[in-house]
């Protein structure tokens, strides 16, 4: 038994006239996810970055030579806010990590180019990170790991989520006590006591 089982428990036992099932389900999604970013958080700690600068270093390094893009591009490969995304090109420009250049294509265009020290740190910094995400894993088999994205792919694509989709940016700054997208480590989330209690789950 987790902390959802006990939570669905509660609210059967207090409110019996409540089908509560979907907290099952989407309650671990939602925890997972505040654990996931705690992980993300801490791996990309040392090297200076949030996990959200690591996405605009990893879609500039997806994009192949010349490692660059113009804003809009940029803004859809990782799915920002466009505040979001001027202050985090505003913190990898300051630690040299890209610069923006005039785009030759347009006089009033600018395009974001990786550096040399930007495409060094997201090569490292990205085998850290797979090998992070498998440990994340380790307790799914590759069926069950196939099985469960393609479950989780089937929710994204359904209507109630696809409705959702545009109002995300809204989320960037994160719930209160919760992880932002830029994967930073909450306060109620951060490293365990050493008495070795775990993070608080969220409830329903």
């Amino acid at each position: 038994m987790d902390e959802v089982d006990r939570i669905v428990e509660q609210w059967n036992r207090t409110r019996p006239d409540l089908d509560v099932s979907p907290t099952h389900t989407l309650q671990r999604i939602t925890r997972l996810s505040l654990l996931q970013g705690v992980s993300f958080a801490r791996v990309f700690a040392r090297y200076g970055i949030s996990f959200g600068e690591y996405l605009v270093l990893a879609a500039l390094r997806r994009a192949g030579p010349p490692y660059r893009m113009n804003p809009t591009r940029l803004f859809n490969s990782v799915i920002l806010s466009s505040g979001a995304m001027t202050n985090r090109l505003d913190r990898l420009e300051a630690s040299g990590l890209v610069e923006r250049q005039p785009d030759p294509n347009d006089r009033r265009g600018r395009l974001v180019v990786l550096t040399d020290r930007g495409r060094d740190l997201v090569d490292t910094a990205v085998a850290d990170h797979l090998e992070n995400e498998q440990r994340l894993l380790v307790a799914l088999d590759a069926g069950e790991r196939e099985q469960l994205a393609g479950l989780l792919r089937k929710l994204l694509l359904s209507p109630p989520f696809r409705e959702l989709d545009p109002a995300a940016d809204a989320l960037e700054t994160g719930p209160v006590g919760g992880p932002s997208r830029d994967g930073t480590e909450p306060s109620s989330l951060r490293r365990p006591s050493r008495s070795g209690a775990s993070p608080p789950a969220p409830k329903s």
